[in-house]
């Protein structure tokens, strides 16, 4: 029964491979925003705090494995409690297949600069873990250190504001960011020193952004073999306006952060294991030696 069992997760595990989502995405080449195709991103999660007396959604984010989400630092917030909302499409309704987990866990980046937005990351571990399924299912990561090509076509999600000062999206939205490469998006007129080596900018056209609602959420990008990764977090853009022309979003870039979010997850789970082993010896009875005292 046990070695049945032990195959019947890794069949399960396997048919549902980080960034292949069961239901495609409908790439198109919208200029604007467009409502996706229903769990066609299956890894895009709502960050959702008590801020307001009910739960409302601050932040979008990325499933990384059946436990831990990625988002931005900046999304958090100590005096609050949070939430994950996953396999979601519309916020405003109930829908099967979608789920709301508690945060166990959040741990933002030790070198967090909010003035800078540097270092703009952050790892919530859920609760419980999630299964799998048509409409839960986590993203690829990249390899440390790799850059994307300037122009290289990404895109980005969210249920930010479908405008500067317009409403947040009910719908789950997608839109076609272009990479701007690092040495334009440093440039004077750009984001000059803003714009970090540990950053990726995408858009910038004036027309296409990620909005407010929208930080903490992915930029997703493809690999030849069809399967998606999550090359960046949503962390700002301009104060003058969602859609600035030379004001790209700006994204604090996954393949610089792999060796610190893969520490978090080790250490976490030395810490869990740690609490097992208590839990194991503080139900065992103490030994007593022939003279009575414990051993």
């Amino acid at each position: 029964v046990m070695r049945r069992l032990v195959v019947l997760v890794f069949v399960v595990a396997s048919a549902y491979g980080c960034g292949l989502p069961t239901v495609p995405p409908v790439l198109s080449r919208v200029v604007a925003g467009e409502d996706v195709r229903p769990h066609s991103w299956p890894w895009q999660i709502s960050l959702q705090s008590d801020s307001s007396g009910r739960w409302r959604h601050v932040c979008g984010g990325t499933l990384l494995s059946s436990d831990w989400v990625l988002t931005a630092a900046h999304c958090i917030n100590g005096r609050y409690n949070y939430r994950v909302e996953l396999g979601k499409h519309s916020l405003k309704t109930s829908e099967e297949g979608s789920m709301a987990q508690g945060a166990a866990k959040i741990i933002t980046h030790e070198d967090y600069n909010t003035m800078l937005s540097r270092n703009d990351i952050a790892l919530i571990k859920l609760s419980s873990p999630v299964t799998f399924s048509d409409t839960i299912m986590a993203a690829c990561v990249p390899d440390r250190g790799v850059v994307l090509p300037h122009g290289a076509p990404c895109y980005v999600t969210g249920w930010g504001r479908l405008s500067t000062s317009g409403p947040p999206a009910d719908i789950l939205q997608q839109a076609l960011l272009p990479v701007v490469g690092h040495a334009t998006c440093s440039l004077p007129d750009w984001w000059s020193v803003l714009a970090t080596d540990k950053m990726v900018c995408a858009g910038g056209d004036g027309i296409t952004a990620g909005c407010n609602g929208d930080s903490g959420g992915p930029l997703n990008c493809q690999n030849p073999d069809g399967s998606w990764e999550v090359h960046g977090v949503v962390s700002f853009g301009s104060g003058q306006g969602c859609n600035v022309f030379q004001k790209p979003t700006v994204f604090t870039q996954v393949s610089s952060y792999i060796n610190w979010i893969n520490t978090v997850r080790t250490f976490s789970f030395c810490d869990y294991l740690a609490s097992i082993n208590n839990i194991i010896r503080s139900q065992q009875k103490p030994q007593l030696s022939k003279t009575g005292s414990v051993l």
